[in-house]
């Protein structure tokens, strides 16, 4: 009917539409790249749900660190959550329990990110001495927990911006062609991550 819209952060669905998100692939191949490089091999992962988008491109985006520095990708590291805080505390406690449990914890948003660290403390380990952990998204609150907690932000914003400005076209012009562009997203590095105790990882 061509009735003006746009989504925003479309989690890969909506082919047929004017859409904006975010680089999720790269975002998380960053976030991983990181760990590896600060001495991080044992890396567990918790996955928002993997019908969405988002959380297919940010495991695949881990995926692709870890072959890219030559580790070897365990099925027992990664956790399948559902972007719920409760599935980053449920999903540390499942890879804190594995027999080589992960130095570091990649958790596919914040919301998970601040649940896994409660997990962490429970167990009365430290971050990021004993375990570190990463999110994705940056929300406001990730710079006020303590420790404050690295992050992949996404320019949420700059998204909204753009968003409205392609809706503002198409209200000029109903048969503009498609457009879906992905904005970059940024690692911002805060106190939840270091190089783990152990160099083996």
């Amino acid at each position: 009917r061509k009735f003006p819209f746009v989504l925003i952060d479309h989690q890969g669905v909506g082919d047929e539409c004017t859409a904006v998100g975010a680089t999720n692939w790269s975002g998380a191949y960053n976030a991983t790249e990181y760990l590896v490089k600060l001495g991080h091999r044992r890396i567990g992962l918790i996955t928002g749900s993997m019908d969405l988008g988002a959380a297919t491109d940010r495991l695949a985006g881990y995926k692709a660190a870890l072959r890219t520095h030559h580790i070897h990708e365990d099925p027992s590291l990664i956790y399948e959550g559902s972007f719920a805080q409760l599935d980053g505390y449920t999903g540390a406690i499942a890879l804190m329990e594995i027999e080589a449990p992960p130095s570091a914890i990649f958790a596919s948003n914040d919301a998970m990110a601040m649940g896994a660290m409660d997990a962490v403390r429970s167990r009365g380990l430290r971050i990021p001495e004993d375990i570190s952990i990463i999110g994705f998204d940056d929300v406001p609150q990730a710079a006020l927990v303590r420790p404050a907690l690295t992050s992949v932000r996404q320019p949420l914003e700059q998204m909204g911006g753009v968003a409205t400005q392609m809706l503002l076209d198409l209200l000029k012009d109903p048969d503009k062609h498609l457009e879906r562009m992905e904005l970059p997203t940024e690692l911002i590095v805060r106190a939840s991550t270091c190089s783990p105790r152990d160099k083996a990882g």
